[in-house]
């Protein structure tokens, strides 16, 4: 029997075929540990290694899919992936196509929440630093939740018991669910475009870690980061931590909570107000006797007192001064001429023409003052210049 010849496209092709006809290799749930991780982040594609304690399977997940990830994967990281075994038929290796990935031991939700914690806190968005200040007196409140939800409903009836001189500024969002953070965002960058509010109260009532997923979004915390507004977290209840209660300004442990921080009571106020009242009548005419009698003293031993004495005081010493100014600046005069004087005695001593006119004279050649018998030649013309006048003359010889 003749052998049939292939080619290698069509072995490989031949073995994908083999592998995808097995419907027990189309949808398998395997389990490993992730290494040589590789984020591909242009096209979103994740490619990496499978391996247990022998052996090791290639393995990509595409984009689709990626996005779906609610954690981050790393190297070392075991995790259980479902998908299907297929052939990359230009290289004819076969690997694991995954179609999706939960980490062994922990819930995806969780271990994504713990990541980005890390990850912020490393940035610095968790420091006291960063956190403003809540105004004590806010005039306008903004409110960004579900306009159907119970935390709205507890936002408005409390601020109208404790502070109905705030007008509440509200921006209706989803607050669960794929499309919640992207609104979360973009009402909180209206809110800082606008300057609509002196604080904002970010919220939702309570519900599952995946209920309360939205706020525990990085683009919404990076939001809440930026944002120049003051803004009070209020997610869930007392015992629920999302990553936005760590980056915000403040953190209200329920949305009726926030909403009581942000408010003063105008009863507790009203009763300040009497009671500075009350203290002003019994004690202001007690201060203000005190304030006349320091003003008495305060005129007694100032100018006001006798002001003419404290002119001729001030004139004399005016006078003292321009005396010393006068005397100073007549020695330092006379020091500067003795000096000026030794100086010129000095420089005449020195003088290239004091030594001409004891006998001397300078002799110039071809290149300057000739000091040494060296830098002249016989027959080389020379001119001497005298303490009065110059000569021109030639050498006829010379010594050392």
């Amino acid at each position: 029997m003749r052998n049939t010849i292939l080619t290698v496209s069509q072995v490989n092709f031949f073995i994908k075929s083999l592998i995808e006809g097995d419907g027990r290799l189309q949808s398998v749930l395997i389990s490993g540990e992730i290494s040589n991780f590789t984020d591909h982040y242009r096209s979103g594609h994740l490619y990496f290694s499978l391996k247990d304690d022998k052996s090791v399977l290639k393995a990509v997940m595409f984009s689709s899919a990626a996005r779906r990830l609610k954690f981050r994967p790393r190297d070392g990281m075991k995790v259980l992936i479902r998908g299907r075994i297929s052939v990359y038929e230009p290289s004819g290796q076969y690997q694991l196509y995954a179609e999706d990935m939960q980490p062994e031991g922990v819930g995806a939700l969780s271990l994504a929440f713990e990541q980005l914690k890390e990850r912020l806190a490393e940035e610095g968005l968790f420091l006291q630093e960063h956190k403003r200040p809540i105004p004590a007196y806010p005039e306008r409140i903004g409110v960004i939740t579900s306009p159907t939800g119970a935390a709205v409903r507890d936002i408005l009836q409390i601020t109208a018991r404790r502070w109905p001189l705030a007008k509440i500024v509200l921006a209706p969002v989803l607050v669960q669910g794929e499309q919640a953070p992207g609104q979360i965002v973009e009402a909180l960058r209206e809110m800082d475009r606008q300057k609509a509010c002196d604080v904002i109260i970010l919220g939702r009532g309570g519900g599952s870690l995946e209920d309360l997923w939205a706020f525990n979004d990085e683009s919404v915390a990076r939001a809440v980061f930026g944002c120049s507004i003051p803004v009070v977290s209020a997610v869930g209840h007392e015992t629920d931590f999302t990553i936005c209660d760590f980056v915000a300004d403040l953190r209200a442990p329920t949305p009726s909570a926030a909403a009581e921080l942000c408010t003063p009571d105008w009863r507790e106020q009203l009763s300040q107000v009497t009671t500075y009242q009350r203290y002003f009548r019994e004690e202001g005419p007690k201060l203000i006797e005190y304030l006349r009698q320091s003003l008495d003293l305060l005129v007694q031993d100032s100018p006001l007192a006798s002001p003419q004495e404290f002119l001729l005081k001030r004139r004399e010493k005016v006078n003292d001064l321009a005396v010393g100014l006068e005397n100073g600046l007549q020695r330092r005069l006379e020091r500067e001429q003795k000096r000026l004087a030794v100086l010129s005695g000095t420089l005449d001593a020195l003088s290239p023409l004091k030594v001409l006119s004891r006998g001397y004279a300078v002799v110039m050649g071809e290149q300057g003052v000739v000091r040494k018998a060296s830098e002249v030649d016989p027959g080389q013309r020379v001119s001497i210049r005298l303490a009065e006048g110059s000569l021109s003359a030639q050498i006829l010889d010379k010594g050392e």
